[in-house]
């Protein structure tokens, strides 16, 4: 993990939506979304190119300790939390998920983003990474995946 609680960094952004199935249903997507985001090499090999120091991966989703590339699970609380925490030369990250009931039975999934960007690399690599969006259009098809996963899923049905 890194040497530092996750709390400590500065907030980048939140987003979030509205799912229309249980807590428990969410949580299992979003369990099977983070875990197949991390299939194949692609991933491992945009890890190493940034030297992260997570480049593999290791364990279940849910575990604390386990590891995919450019993130190690930090913290569960299931289903409510899933923190997975990261870092690389240009920037240390944390990307939290929360899950909430509602009161009709749906569920508000959240996805908060804290990083800091040390030195004249790290503010360029954020300019390149925030600044364009490219981070929000990303978070933003890990939360509707999740959402479109969990919504046909028809567990609780």
């Amino acid at each position: 993990m890194i040497d530092f609680p996750l709390e400590r960094l500065p907030p980048i952004d939140e987003h979030g939506t509205l799912v229309l199935a249980s807590v428990e249903e969410t949580w299992a997507a979003l369990l099977e979304v983070v875990r197949a985001s991390f299939r194949g090499g692609a991933a491992a090999r945009v890890a190493r190119a940034l030297g992260c120091a997570q480049t593999e991966v290791s364990g279940e989703v849910d575990s604390i300790g386990s590891t995919f590339p450019g993130f190690i699970v930090a913290r569960v609380v299931a289903p409510g939390v899933l923190a997975l925490e990261g870092r690389h030369r240009f920037s240390r990250y944390g990307l939290v998920f929360r899950l909430e009931p509602t009161k009709d039975g749906g569920t508000l999934l959240r996805a908060e983003t804290r990083a800091e960007f040390p030195g004249l690399k790290g503010r360029a690599y954020k300019a390149l990474v925030i600044g364009t969006r490219g981070h929000v259009l990303v978070v933003n098809r890990v939360l509707l995946a999740v959402r479109r996963r969990a919504e046909r899923s028809g567990l609780g049905d």
